[in-house]
């Protein structure tokens, strides 16, 4: 019933389903838990795919120049480079095409 507290009508004072409840939330709460890794990613991708297209370049064309390039900064970093230090992520995109046109 601790679990409960906070939840509405009957779902917080009747026993029974009480219990229903809390499992359910329990199963969610862990379905979520792994699922917002993925929908991070999936934002860093959007931001970086937003900057790159600002520079003349696809993301999947950059993604294909990091690799060949050898950086190997992941998407959270990049997203967090295009926001906050746009000059140093432009050097990184002209790394990247440069390693393309090679």
């Amino acid at each position: 019933m601790k679990k409960a507290k906070g939840f509405v009508g009957g779902r917080s004072k009747l026993r029974r389903i009480a219990q229903g409840a809390v499992i359910r939330a329990e199963v969610y709460a862990t379905h979520d838990r792994r699922k917002r890794k993925g929908d991070f990613r999936r934002l860093w991708i959007t931001r970086i795919s937003a900057a790159v297209r600002a520079l003349d370049i696809s993301y999947s064309r950059f993604i294909e120049g990091l690799v060949k390039a050898k950086i190997e900064l992941d998407r959270k970093t990049l997203s967090e480079l295009a926001i906050n230090e746009p000059e140093a992520f432009k050097l990184v995109v002209q790394k990247a095409k440069a390693a393309i046109g090679k």
